[in-house]
């Protein structure tokens, strides 16, 4: 067995307009990655590299820290590991920064410990890690950078995640304007109530999504990513949203909306080129604004956290 693994664990949509808290989709093309070694020192121990170094090396609160330890705690473990961690996701982008590091360091340990653990098993230690920078337990980021694919989460006790394989020409367009919004933070802004009438088109829309999602039906998904619900409270924390939806939508864009919370805004498209065209339309809107940000192009990733 080896005592050392690299891991990339990728990026992730989450919410996905109507599915706050139980639905997501892992993206290619931004991910961290992880180096995580054996050590015999009965420790975790933290190193983040790169432009990083103000993450966390307390292991009792870093996400990569804490799951780690809910996987060995579970096992009756006191191996030791360090942890390298090339953040190529910035905390607070609203594209699952902190799912990545805790999926990816759960999948490494699992990996050096001759896989005690299914993949749908971590995702509950990724779990734990995540609770640590959100102040909320949910699994519609873990899951995706996990498992890869489209997850719906049924419910969580127990945690019953369900896999969805995306549709083939499904594309997803994401900008990231290089501002943070805080995930306990922008929990604290929403509603605890929603009003019956509101609930059920919300429910329909989910129901929709879903149905759509496996039957490869583009309209179907189109007409169901609508957030009635957090869309409407959480915009105001994104610069010209307003505009920078109507732009996509003009380009062809099934749908938009926000992803996770925010302040990366993510669209969906039938094909490359109309994502590419989404690309276009987004960076017309934000190069006004006088903002830095970056745009990203992806098929779902069926992989999740990956091996190198």
């Amino acid at each position: 067995m080896s005592d050392s693994v690299k891991v990339f664990a990728p990026g992730s949509v989450s919410n996905v307009g109507c599915g706050f808290d139980i639905l997501g989709f892992a993206i290619d093309g931004v991910g961290d990655e992880m180096i995580i070694a054996k050590n015999d020192q009965k420790k975790i121990r933290i190193h983040p590299v790169k432009d990083y170094e103000n993450l966390p090396t307390d292991p009792l609160k870093n996400v990569a820290g804490v799951a780690i330890q809910a996987l060995l705690d579970d096992l009756g473990s006191n191996q030791g590991f360090d942890v390298e961690i090339i953040k190529n996701i910035k905390p607070g982008s609203g594209i699952g920064s902190s799912a990545a590091s805790a999926a990816g360091a759960v999948v490494a340990v699992n990996e050096l410990l001759n896989k005690p653990y299914s993949r749908l098993q971590l995702v509950d230690f990724a779990m734990k890690g995540e609770e640590v920078a959100s102040g909320d337990v949910h699994a519609d980021n873990v899951a995706p950078a996990t498992l890869g694919g489209f997850c719906l989460i049924r419910g969580y006790d127990p945690l019953d995640v369900i896999h969805i394989k995306a549709p083939d020409e499904l594309w997803c367009t994401v900008i990231h304007p290089q501002i943070e919004i805080k995930t306990k933070e922008a929990r604290e802004i929403l509603s605890p109530e929603v009003p019956l009438k509101t609930a059920i088109r919300q429910w329909g829309n989910v129901a929709g999504l879903m149905s759509g999602l496996y039957t490869s039906n583009y309209d179907l998904i189109g007409r169901s990513l609508e957030d009635r619900i957090v869309e409407p409270q959480r915009k105001v924390l994104i610069p010209d949203f307003d505009e920078l939806k109507l732009s996509v939508m003009e380009a062809g864009a099934l749908g938009c909306s926000i992803s996770g919370s925010g302040p990366s805004v993510f669209a969906l498209a039938k094909g490359r080129e109309t994502a590419d065209l989404i690309a276009a339309a987004m960076d017309t809107v934000y190069k006004r604004t006088g903002l830095d940000y970056k745009i990203y192009v992806s098929k779902v990733s069926e992989d999740g956290v990956r091996i190198l």
